[in-house]
């Protein structure tokens, strides 16, 4: 039989339409180590993500990424979660983790060092918020990714020490910005995202 004959045209992107740009929150899952008041900051920023329509992505934790996620869906935000657990009863059950304001947990069965890769390669950039070791791993993956990447300095943990790791790791500065406030910070990051797809010609946030 005859090889069928595999269309060559050329897609048609339709710029009308765009996808919401998704954010990531990683910090810590054990908050002793986060100064006070990160709460009240993370669940800010949460609700700054979904007042402008972005989309919230988490480890699917406790902590920090789980005070973002509950500010997000205050504001009716969109929340995805990414878990380290390979079911839903693994999730609670062996990880023990929580379920709640999130409107979709993809389990990946991949553990917290596999999770950590595919939280931030689905995310168009990432914002630290306090954090321990598995905050600085996700960290070093978007660097290395060279993702925007939003540090909220004042809230102990990672973010009041990443500034002198980017510096002392002599890679230059990647495209990391920091401030204390959520609104900045996102700004900051948003402002990152948008630069790099006016470079490559795309084009992905619902204004």
């Amino acid at each position: 039989m005859p090889r069928k004959k595999i269309s060559t045209k050329t897609i048609e992107t339709n710029f009308n339409h765009h996808l919401k740009y998704k954010i990531c929150v990683s910090g810590a899952a054990e908050t002793g180590c986060c100064a006070e008041g990160t709460q009240e900051k993370a669940e800010a920023l949460g609700r700054e993500i979904a007042k402008r329509g972005l989309v919230l992505v988490t480890g699917a934790t406790t902590g920090t990424p789980y005070w973002a996620a509950k500010g997000a869906k205050s504001e009716g935000g969109i929340v995805i979660g990414l878990s380290p657990a390979a079911s839903k009863v693994a999730h609670i059950k062996t990880y023990q983790l929580p379920i709640d304001y999130h409107d979709l947990i993809i389990y990946t069965g991949f553990n917290y060092a596999g999770r950590n890769l595919l939280l931030i390669r689905s995310s168009d950039a990432v914002i630290t918020i306090c954090g321990r070791i598995g905050t600085l791993n996700e960290f070093t993956i978007a660097f290395e990714d060279k993702k925007p990447i939003g540090v909220l300095e004042g809230t102990g943990g990672m973010a009041d020490n990443l500034r002198g790791i980017v510096e002392n790791a002599h890679r230059g500065p990647g495209r990391v910005v920091y401030s204390e406030d959520p609104s900045t910070l996102l700004d900051k990051v948003l402002e990152e995202i948008e630069d790099e797809e006016k470079k490559n010609g795309v084009k992905g946030r619902v204004l």
